[in-house]
């Protein structure tokens, strides 16, 4: 089996900006490597995304199409790529559910847990990279760049709720989950990345 790597972060957090240099880093060792993201990361996944991230629905709704869409990832990307020796990363997963619907939106962590318990029992990630900063550095980095989705609007008290969930995930999870000072120079944490992923290598 291929491992499986994701990314995490509340927006503006700038996990997006590290994953090419992640991807270069595993590919330098000779590693088969799909990249991918969520929600998306399948012809369906990107018309589910672009509902998600742009239509007001119920929170639900939400949530079931976030699973949705990741059943879809996992049975046509992410499972036949590990299941062939390859390694994933993916932009989000699961974690993801956890802290925007139910950090951030107020969903009962037992119904996400039932949905990924559904979706996904037997898989989850073998390394969790969060990139953690406060509310005010990610909202700069925000509106600095393009127009936002409807998440990238919610206030401050949401991303607060979101970030909380998250580093409550990774204290929950610290076999897997790494987290990431991400108001560091771009050198420090690529530094910081290649200690991690040397280290990861090494227990394989």
């Amino acid at each position: 089996m291929g491992k499986f790597i994701t990314f995490e972060g509340i927006d503006g957090a700038g996990k997006s900006t590290h994953i090419a240099f992640v991807s270069d880093y595993i590919k330098a060792r000779g590693v088969e490597l799909v990249s991918s993201r969520e929600p998306g990361g399948t012809p369906l996944g990107e018309k589910l995304r672009d509902l998600v991230l742009h239509e007001t629905m119920h929170l639900e709704t939400e949530a079931l199409l976030m699973f949705a869409s990741r059943r879809e990832h996992i049975a046509q990307v992410i499972a036949p790529a590990l299941e062939r020796g390859a390694w994933v990363i993916s932009d989000r997963f699961t974690d993801a559910s956890f802290a925007y619907q139910g950090g951030g939106r107020g969903m009962s962590v037992a119904k996400l847990e039932a949905l990924e318990q559904w979706v996904h029992p037997a898989l989850q990630p073998d390394l969790t990279l969060l990139f953690d900063v406060p509310l005010e550095v990610a909202r700069a980095r925000l509106d600095a760049t393009r127009e936002l989705d409807k998440f990238e609007q919610e206030k401050a008290d949401f991303f607060a709720a979101t970030r909380a969930e998250y580093l409550r995930r990774a204290a929950q999870f610290p076999q897997r989950f790494r987290v990431i000072d991400s108001t560091r120079s771009i050198a420090d944490i690529q530094l910081r990345l290649a200690a991690i992923l040397d280290g990861f290598f090494d227990e394989q």
